[in-house]
Order: C-alpha cells, then structure tokens, then sequence
C-alpha cells in the first residue's frame, strides 16, 4: 500500500460527482469555495452538474470525469462532491492502472466506500474516508481533514477518542478498510470487495432501521470476515427512524452483540459517518486499536 504525495498550497484538485447529483449550483460553488480554503487550486469536471434521476449523469459521463482525472499527471487530487448512489455502477470500467501510475488523494464517504475499495484492492493505493466537497466544514473537521491529507505517512500521531465506548477490550493491529456499512455489504462476494482478514474495519451508516443494519452485519458475519478481523470500530448510524421496533431493539444492543460475537477489540461512537464533526481516515494504512484506551494509532509501515 503507497501513500499518495501529501497535499500542499498550489495543488491542482478534480471535483467530480461519481454518484449520486448535487441540490443545485450552491453545492459546486460551496466545493470550490472549500478547495481554495486550503490554498488548493480546483478543477471541476466537465459533468458534475449533470442529473439522470438518482444519478450525476450517465455512467459513461461520470466515469470520463473521474478517469480524465486519474489519468492527469498534474491533478493532485480528486474530492469527490458528494456521496448518494451510484459509483458501485463504475467499478468495471475505473482506470486502475492510472491510480497506480499517477497516484493521488481520492477523498469522499459514504457512497465513495465503493471507489475506496476497489481502489486499494485494484491499485494499492491509500485513499481518504473524509468529508465531501460540497460539505460545511466544522473547525474541527476542517482541522483533522488538513492535518491527515497533508501530512507524510510517518508523521500520524496516537489519537485518544474520550466519547468512544469500548465494546470488546485488546488490541488489534492491521489495514484500515471499510466506510458506508451498505457498501461493505454489497461489495461482498465481489472482486471489489474489502479484505477483512487481520484488518482494523470501520463502519458508519445513515437512515437505516435497526433491523436493516442488523441483516448488513449479520451479512457480514456470516461470511467470517468480522471474527478474521483485527479489529472493529462502529462510527455513527445516523438518522435512525423513529418507529417501535428500532425502540425495542436498539442500536446499542445490537452493535454489542456483533463485538460480543466477532470476539475482537471493538469500540463505538467513533467520529466518523454522516455528521458534522467527523474524522478523516487513511484508509488502507497500517493503524493500530486500543479498545480499552480508545485510542486509534496510524502506523508507519
């Protein structure tokens, strides 16, 4: 796994909408805004403002952004602009070999788990789990987003997170993989799919019944992936609805089980998923977990 160069003022960053389509033209002008708070230069995909229903565009349209981009020796990086559905759609046809011949940052979540993975997996390449383009960047988002884009691989630093709850004591040592608990789902039994085995998973998800993330887990589980795990770190489900049956059977219970089960170093209410204040992660980068002490390490490898 390689680390993309660092960012630093003067670096040229592709927007592109790979998924789902942007509200309007505030939320391009809200991305641009955001690149040149960094001191970055932004260079907008030819398609982003295009809507096909739930989707940026066609396929064909999404995919020459982002690969036009890949191939661009003088594109640092690309910031995906917002998450919704599709980029799962474009796995077959990603220019790999361009990843791994002009590496560079690819930043995004949710939806993006799925660019993630198939990137790591197809180019060895570490990508960024953070916030979207078109997002309202908090201090502190903004702060963890810069410190972890734009720093070299030896310079991460233990971070003790004091309203993590620890699920299952030890400590594990391995790859960060995982993002959008959906996406970790579906790619599984694909080419494209995370390897779980010794890895440091992470998981986060938004709008979904208890009971649809329990089938997700247990999806999971079922393949042996979470007991092959190093570890496991649950981040925010958010935006839970609010019936009966998610009060009778809450999340709680459930991510308890999933440790209980699994048998590995887990903890939960991570900073990390569809919230304001929100950590940026190296996905693909040898981490090390303390449940007990909460603490998340970035490892040189």
């Amino acid at each position: 796994m390689r680390f993309p160069p660092p960012l630093e003022p003067g670096s040229r960053v592709a927007l592109v909408a790979p998924a789902g389509p942007l509200r309007d033209r505030a939320d391009l002008d809200r991305a641009i805004a955001n690149v040149r708070a960094f001191e970055w230069e932004p260079v907008v995909g030819e398609y982003v403002l295009e809507r096909d229903g739930y989707l940026a565009g066609t396929d064909a349209h999404r995919l020459a952004d982002l690969n036009r981009f890949a191939r661009d020796p003088d594109i640092d990086a690309v910031w995906c602009i917002r998450g919704g559905y599709g980029a799962m759609r474009l796995l077959d046809d990603v220019d790999y070999d361009a990843w791994r011949t002009h590496p560079k940052t690819l930043i995004g979540y949710s939806d993006i788990t799925a660019l993630h993975a198939a990137i790591s997996r197809r180019a060895g390449l570490v990508t960024f789990h953070g916030p979207t383009a078109r997002a309202a960047l908090t201090p502190m988002t903004t702060a963890s987003f810069r410190d972890t884009v734009t720093q070299s691989p030896g310079a991460f630093e233990c971070s003790v997170y004091d309203d993590a709850v620890t699920l299952h004591g030890g400590r594990g040592h391995g790859r960060l993989v995982g993002g959008n608990l959906a996406l970790v789902a579906a790619l599984a039994g694909t080419p494209y799919a995370w390897d779980l085995d010794g890895a440091i998973l992470v998981l986060e998800d938004v709008s979904e019944s208890v009971y649809r993330l329990d089938r997700m887990l247990t999806q999971l589980r079922l393949t042996g992936s979470l007991e092959r795990a190093a570890g496991i770190i649950f981040g925010q489900f958010t935006e839970i609805p609010d019936d009966a049956s998610n009060a009778d059977r809450p999340l709680d219970r459930l991510l308890d089980e999933v440790a209980a089960r699994a048998g590995v170093p887990a903890v939960r209410n991570f900073p990390l998923g569809h919230i304001d204040n929100q950590v940026t992660l190296p996905l693909g980068a040898a981490a090390r977990l303390d449940a007990d002490a909460r603490t998340l390490t970035i490892c040189r490898d």
